[in-house]
C-alpha cells in the first residue's frame, strides 16, 4: 500500500495551516481594536456582539460543514469556507455602523467554522492515524502564533493605520491559502447525487444558536432570571428534540445517530466539552490579569502569555512524536488533564504581588497539560470512525469543544462578575474609602487604562479585589479538569491504523505526486476520474 512522503504531507499542511491561521487571527487581532471601533461607530451596548456573532456562527455551523464535506468533498468545502471568510472580512472592514459590522462578522464566523473543522478532517484524509501524531505540533503552532501575533499586529494596525485593517490584514493570507490548496490539494472524489438534510441542519443550528445566545448574552443584555433566558432555553430544548427526531429519519443526517453509538466518539466528545469549559473558560481571563492587575499593555500581555504557548507546543510536539513511535495515545490526555488541573490550581494563587516570572511558570504548566489533550482527542475520534464519517466526526469533536468553551466563558464570566461585587467593596472598605464611594457595590470597572489612572488607595484596592476574584475563577476550573480526567479513564484505546484503504491511499498519493512534480507524466486525468462512475471514493 503506497504512503505519502513527508514532503507531500507538508505541501498539504502549508495550505491548511494558512487557512487555520487566518481563522484564528480573526479573533485575536480584532480584540485590541474593539475600543477604537466603538469610538468611531458607536454602539457600546452592542460591542459584545462583535465577538459573539462570530462565535455563534462558527460553532453552530461546524457540524454542517463536516457533513457537507463527507457528501461533496473536503477540498471544495474548504475552499468555500475560505471564500466566505474573505468576502466577509472585506465587507467587515467597510462597515459603516455597528449593525453592519455584526452582520458581516456573523458571516465571517460561518467561514471560520468551516476552516477549523475541515482542516483537521483533511489531515485525516492524507495522514494515517499512526503517523498523524508527528504533525500535531504544526497545527498547535498555528494557535500559538495567532494568540501572540494577533494582539501585536492588531495594536500596530490600529495605531498606525486604521481599525479597518484588522479585518483586511487576513485577506492576503486567505488568498494564499486558496492558491496553495488549489495547487496541492488534489483529493479525488466521485460525483454522486446526495440529498442534503436541510431540515436537520436548521434544527441543529437553531438549537445551538439559542443556547449560545443565552450563554453569550445572559447576565449582560438580559438577566439570567428573565423571560429571555427561559424562552431561549426552551427554544434550545425544543429544537434539539426536533433535531434528534429529524436525524433519526433522514437519509443523509447532518449528525448521524450511529456516531453516538460509537463509544470513542461519545467519550472524546464529552471530554472535549469538559476540557473546553475548563481551559477556554479560564484562560480567557489571563489577559485581564496581566492588563488590569499587572498594568501591562494589550501588546505586552500578548507577549507575556508566550509561556502558555511554549508549554502547549512542547507537549503537543513531544506527545505526537511519542504516539507515532509507540502507537499508544490514551496515556497523554490522562496525564495532560492532571497537569492542567495542577496548572489551573497554581494560577489560582496569582496575586497583585506575584512576579511575572512565576506567573509565566504557572502558565507554562497549564499549557503543557493542554498540549497533551486537544489534538489527541481528535486523533482518537478519527481513528475510531469509518472514513465515510471522517468529516462529520471531526467537526463533531470540534463542535463539542467549542460549545464547552462558550459555556466556560459564560459560567466563569458570571462567577467573576459575582465575586467582584464582594471583593472590590471589601478591599475598598479595608482602605478606609468613604461609604459614599461604595454606593452600587463599588466603582464601576472601566478599561485597564482607566483603572490604572485611579488614585491611591482606590487603585490598589480595585486591582487587589480583581485578583482575588480571578483566584476563585481559576480555582473553579480545577474540578472540570479533574472531571475530564475521570471521563478519559473510560476511553478504550484502539490500535492506531497505519494507513487508509489501498484505493484511497493510491489515489491520494498519485494526486499529490502530480502536485509536487507537475512535470511527471503519471497518466492521471482528474476530470476523467471525476466523470467515471467507477472512481474509488476519496472522501
Amino acid at each position: 500500500m503506497p504512503s505519502l512522503t513527508h514532503r507531500q504531507i507538508l505541501t498539504v499542511l502549508t495550505g491548511l495551516m494558512l487557512g487555520m491561521l487566518v481563522a484564528a487571527l480573526s479573533q485575536t487581532i480584532v480584540a485590541t481594536a474593539l475600543p477604537t471601533i466603538v469610538g468611531e461607530l458607536g454602539g457600546q451596548e452592542q460591542l459584545s456582539w462583535v465577538v459573539s456573532a462570530t462565535l455563534l456562527a462558527s460553532t453552530a455551523s461546524t457540524p454542517v460543514w463536516g457533513k457537507l464535506s463527507d457528501l461533496y468533498g473536503r477540498k471544495i468545502m474548504f475552499q468555500s469556507a475560505i471564500g466566505i471568510f474573505l468576502v466577509a472580512s472585506l465587507a467587515s472592514g467597510f462597515a459603516q455602523n455597528m449593525g453592519q459590522l455584526i452582520g458581516f462578522r456573523a458571516v465571517q464566523g460561518l467561514g471560520v467554522g468551516g476552516l477549523m473543522a475541515l482542516s483537521q478532517a483533511i489531515i485525516g484524509d492524507v495522514v494515517s492515524p499512526r503517523e498523524r501524531g508527528r504533525y500535531q505540533g504544526y497545527i498547535g503552532s498555528v494557535f500559538g502564533l495567532s494568540t501572540v501575533a494577533g494582539p501585536l499586529l492588531g495594536g500596530f494596525l490600529v495605531e498606525h493605520l486604521s481599525w479597518r485593517w484588522t479585518f483586511w490584514a487576513g485577506i492576503p493570507i486567505g488568498i494564499a491559502a486558496l492558491i496553495v490548496t488549489e495547487r496541492v490539494l488534489k483529493l479525488p472524489f466521485p460525483r454522486t447525487r446526495h440529498a442534503i438534510d436541510w431540515l436537520g441542519a436548521f434544527f441543529i443550528v437553531a438549537s445551538v444558536s439559542s443556547l449560545l445566545l443565552v450563554l453569550s448574552l445572559g447576565g449582560k443584555e438580559f438577566a439570567w432570571n428573565s423571560g429571555w433566558t427561559y424562552g431561549l432555553g426552551a427554544a434550545a430544548l425544543i429544537m434539539l428534540a426536533l433535531a434528534v427526531w429529524q436525524e433519526r429519519r433522514a437519509a443523509e443526517p447532518i449528525m448521524p445517530p450511529h456516531l453516538f453509538a460509537n463509544h470513542t466518539f461519545v467519550i472524546t466528545s464529552l471530554a472535549g466539552f469538559i476540557v473546553g469549559v475548563a481551559m477556554f473558560g479560564a484562560i480567557i481571563f489571563l489577559p485581564q490579569y496581566l492588563q488590569i492587575v499587572k498594568g501591562e499593555s494589550p501588546t505586552a500581555s500578548g507577549l507575556l502569555t508566550l509561556p502558555l504557548m511554549v508549554g502547549l507546543l512542547a507537549t503537543s510536539i513531544g506527545s505526537g512524536r511519542a504516539i507515532t513511535r509507540t502507537g499508544r495515545y490514551k496515556i497523554f490526555p490522562v496525564i495532560g488533564l492532571l497537569v492542567a488541573a495542577v496548572g489551573l490550581g497554581l494560577m489560582s494563587l496569582l496575586t497583585v504581588d506575584t512576579s511575572l516570572v512565576l506567573a509565566g511558570l504557572y502558565m507554562f504548566v497549564t499549557g503543557a497539560g493542554i498540549g497533551m489533550v486537544m489534538q489527541v482527542l481528535v486523533l482518537a475520534t478519527q481513528n475510531a470512525v469509518e472514513h465515510k464519517d471522517l468529516g462529520v466526526a471531526t467537526s463533531g469533536a470540534t463542535f463539542f469543544r467549542s460549545l464547552g468553551g462558550a459555556m466556560g466563558v459564560a459560567v466563569f464570566g458570571a462567577l467573576l462578575t459575582h465575586r467582584l461585587r464582594d471583593t472590590i467593596p471589601a478591599e475598598l472598605a479595608k482602605a478606609g474609602v468613604p461609604a459614599s464611594q461604595l454606593r452600587g457595590g463599588g466603582p464601576k470597572l472601566g478599561t485597564p487604562a482607566q483603572i490604572s489612572s485611579l488614585p491611591e488607595p482606590i487603585h490598589t484596592a480595585v486591582i487587589t479585589g480583581f485578583a482575588d476574584a480571578l483566584q476563585t475563577t481559576f480555582l473553579a476550573a480545577v474540578p472540570f479538569a479533574i472531571l475530564g480526567f475521570i471521563v478519559i479513564l473510560f476511553l478504550r484505546e484502539h490500535p492506531l491504523r497505519r494507513g487508509h484503504s489501498p484505493s484511497d491511499a493510491e489515489n491520494i498519493a498519485t494526486a499529490l505526486e502530480t502536485a509536487v512534480d507537475p512535470d511527471a507524466d503519471l497518466g492521471y486525468d482528474a476530470d476523467a476520474q471525476d466523470r467515471s462512475p467507477t472512481t474509488p471514493s476519496g472522501r
